[in-house]
């Protein structure tokens, strides 16, 4: 599908939110995604894989996660200073500030003429935490979790009983796990960490290992792996296609 991309400032109890929104061109209703970027904001690789996600039928939405602490329209980059920035800005947010942050963009998507009522969410690094936080909203019926970061840490501040892990009762979509064996970012421990405690709940999920570094789907520098990233969106689109059609 040939797709378009406009923006919307949406309103939250923290300010307001510059949401990148790509869609297939024409009339017509589809599900919406919910995707979360990296520490980075909307790079240009966040907006290739949005798009390419758009143009199978979806208008993805891509929020900037940081709003609140940047300039509207902030891209930090992928250098020493854009790490630094983006990683103050998560020790900086408390993790309730994405969930106002979700339901604003529920509440936009529910006004919408090019929406059919269903949601998921998706996201890559701090993004993939960040879908799973979506998750926690029960709108979302499907969250893909790229080697989301930080669900075994404690480095997103949050209240008593707020940690994402501690709210796995409030998920009631599918959720697909996604991770890269080589990530030093999330190394076994905190992987294993993760699968015990989700299969010790009822939920529905998946739970897919790819030997693979960390950012491995980001279409840019020396960790990219292309084979291995279509296999991830190929992953994606059949969650989505099973839960939000």
């Amino acid at each position: 599908m040939n797709i378009q991309s406009h923006t919307a400032d949406l309103n939250t109890p923290t300010g307001l939110m510059r949401t990148y929104i790509h869609r297939p061109v024409g009339e017509g209703k589809y599900p919406a995604i919910l995707f979360y970027s990296e520490i980075f904001q909307q790079t240009g690789p966040i907006e290739r894989a949005a798009q390419m996600m758009a143009s199978h039928g979806y208008v993805v939405l891509v929020p900037e996660v940081f709003h609140e602490l940047n300039p509207i329209g902030t891209v930090l980059g992928y250098d020493d200073a854009g790490r630094e920035k983006g990683n103050a800005d998560k020790m900086a947010k408390d993790v309730q500030g994405y969930d106002t942050d979700n339901a604003a963009l529920i509440a936009f998507i529910k006004q919408q003429d090019w929406c059919n009522g269903n949601i998921g969410a998706m996201g890559f690094c701090i993004g993939g935490h960040l879908a799973f936080r979506a998750a926690l909203q029960p709108e979302v019926k499907g969250t893909a979790c790229f080697y989301a970061t930080d669900l075994h840490t404690q480095v997103i501040p949050n209240k008593p009983g707020q940690h994402s892990m501690e709210r796995l009762q409030d998920i009631t979509g599918e959720l697909q796990m996604i991770w890269g064996k080589q990530d030093s970012h999330i190394p076994t421990a905190g992987r294993v960490e993760i699968y015990q405690k989700l299969s010790e709940t009822n939920l529905t999920f998946t739970w897919h290992e790819f030997n693979a570094q960390h950012a491995f789907m980001r279409d840019e520098g020396e960790r990219y792996d292309a084979q291995t990233a279509m296999l991830g969106y190929q992953l994606a689109l059949n969650l989505f296609s099973r839960t939000l059609r």
